[in-house]
């Protein structure tokens, strides 16, 4: 064994002991290597970061104890991360809604950075069984290339997300948005448009399919306001479209919900938009 290197076997003993048999651990560990603290950690997280092993190096510690070969440098494993809880009513109370705005900012910076935050599910559906405590309440396309909760980095009971074809609003949406804020508690509302919209497409060619045909309607607006050539293989187009799209729900949200305009104007909620890049993961708010 090389000086200053933990064995695995030294790992998952002082792991199983740290389970349950405290007895055991406070009578008898082996001697640190040469370098090693001698203070022997109080929780398996605090025993993995000082040993620069993650959760999951723990768990294999626990089943193989096996030694590295002679000939094989130990690897570095990433620090464990702090877990982010829940929302709960203490922390959804304190967020502004310039500061769930932010939130939803820093959560897409982590996703395009591929530097999700840690969680565990489990416990956030434990924590939020009895009651939810959503900061913000997102309203954005069915497209399969845009999961809310996955582009923003939030977890189970962080947000709202209402999904329609082309983010556009209607009664059902607007109840929905005003049980958000007003009832639950919310402090953002979000319409999120994105590049490339399939239903964006459907209005610029006057699509007419069953019951699609009343919904792309509602997106001619935004196409007879937009100027250009009107291709849908033109992206500039299409997605300047979309992000009319986005300012025009914004407004029949205002014009149409009273709840939510009062609120805006109370300085209780913000009403903003945004638009994701499917091609970048980034989403720029509007």
């Amino acid at each position: 064994m090389s000086e200053g290197w933990i064995g695995l076997d030294q790992v998952a003993w002082l792991w199983t002991a740290e389970r349950g048999e405290n007895e055991m651990f406070n009578r008898i560990a082996p001697v640190p290597a040469a370098g090693a603290s001698s203070t022997l950690p109080t929780s398996r997280r605090t025993f993995g970061r000082r040993l620069g092993l993650s959760a999951a190096g723990l768990a294999l510690a626990g089943c193989a104890a096996s030694r590295p070969s002679a000939d094989s440098a130990p690897v570095e494993a990433p620090v464990d991360q702090e877990l982010v809880p829940a929302q709960d009513a203490a922390s959804q109370a304190a967020v502004t809604p310039d500061a769930a705005l932010a939130l939803l900012a820093d959560g897409n910076a982590r996703f395009v950075a591929g530097t999700p935050a840690r969680r565990d599910y489990g416990g956030q559906i434990r924590a939020t069984a009895a009651a939810q405590y959503p900061f913000a309440v997102v309203l954005g396309c069915i497209d399969s290339r845009v999961p809310i909760e996955t582009v923003f980095d939030q977890g189970i009971g962080d947000i709202f997300s209402a999904r329609v074809a082309g983010n556009i609003v209607n009664t059902e949406l607007l109840g929905s948005m005003e049980f958000a804020c007003r009832l639950a508690g919310s402090k953002l509302v979000v319409v999120l448009g994105h590049t490339s919209c399939g239903a964006v497409k459907g209005a610029i060619s006057s699509a007419r399919l069953g019951n699609l045909t009343q919904l792309v309607q509602k997106i001619d607006p935004a196409v007879e306001a937009i100027e250009g050539e009107r291709d849908v293989d033109n992206a500039g187009y299409v997605d300047g479209v979309a992000e009319e799209n986005v300012r025009m729900v914004i407004a029949e949200i205002r014009r149409d919900s009273a709840v939510l305009a009062t609120m805006e104007q109370e300085r209780a909620i913000r009403i903003v938009g945004g638009m994701y890049d499917v091609s970048t993961g980034v989403v720029r708010f509007i």
